[in-house]
């Protein structure tokens, strides 16, 4: 019994043991020249614009996980449909209760504000980009 635990055990240690040592090698090998290029912001070969470190809006990424939950339920959805007619009243019953779900989802999503894509209600930046943001509202008015 306790022969399973220690292969596990050695195998632990053999791992650790290369992750350190490749770690160890990569360090030795590589060029070391620092320059102050390699600390700016890359944005695909652009000059770069303002500070690097500001809030972004999350609202693409808020907008893409809802269409994402929402477009999961195909999944579920057409293996059913396939098979509506052998499964009867009840799996209609399921699907019908799985739908109303996923209205209810939609509907807190919609009442939370999060399918809108323009609120200005929302400051772009805060703490010692407050004012920058502030300008930007400003020019978009």
């Amino acid at each position: 019994m306790y022969f399973d635990f220690l292969t596990i055990f050695v195998f632990l240690i053999v791992a650790v043991g290369l992750i350190g040592l490749l770690l160890f090698l990569a360090k030795l090998i590589r060029p070391e020249r620092p320059q102050s290029e390699k600390y700016e912001t890359y944005e695909c070969g652009e000059e770069v614009e303002g500070p690097s470190w500001i809030q972004f809006n999350i609202r693409f990424y808020v907008i893409a996980l809802i269409f994402i939950i929402f477009e999961v339920e195909i999944i579920f959805m057409f293996p059913w449909a396939v098979v509506f007619q052998r499964l009867g009243v009840f799996a209609f019953i399921e699907m019908m209760i799985f739908i109303a779900i996923l209205l209810v989802g939609l509907a807190y999503a919609w009442r939370r504000g999060d399918l809108e894509w323009v609120r200005l209600r929302i400051p772009y930046g805060v703490g010692r980009y407050a004012r920058q943001s502030l300008s930007i509202i400003e020019r978009e008015k």
